[in-house]
């Protein structure tokens, strides 16, 4: 069984398939915010996401990581250490890549068990 929430006509913002939580590509609401405040405001959404679909940040197995700028890479970890469990961690990529709007600073996508 496959269940969508958050539907739209492009895309699910997240979709559990065979017991795992696939997180869309999660961007920030106030574009023009701070890298620690647009990264603050993705992993709010991917929290969000999470226990919509019935689980948390502690059963996360994968994150992926796109930066425009590649010079935010410590300032975004400063905010994305301090939100992780510890006891937890997934993997994680970290790629520097052009993202769909010039203000956007961060781009996160997640992969979940349930």
């Amino acid at each position: 069984m496959i269940t969508r929430f958050q539907v739209g006509s492009r895309m699910s913002q997240a979709v559990v398939c065979q017991g795992m939580v696939h997180i869309a590509g999660q961007v920030a609401n106030n574009r023009k915010g701070s890298i620690g405040e647009q990264t603050r405001d993705v992993l709010a959404k991917i929290d969000a996401l999470l226990e919509e679909a019935g689980t948390d940040k502690s059963k996360l197995v994968a994150v992926n990581v796109f930066l425009p700028h590649i010079t935010d890479f410590d300032a975004m970890n400063e905010v994305y250490d301090a939100w992780i469990d510890p006891a937890n961690p997934p993997a994680r990529a970290c790629t520097e890549a052009r993202l769909a709007d010039p203000d956007l600073r961060v781009e996160m996508t997640a992969l979940a068990a349930l």
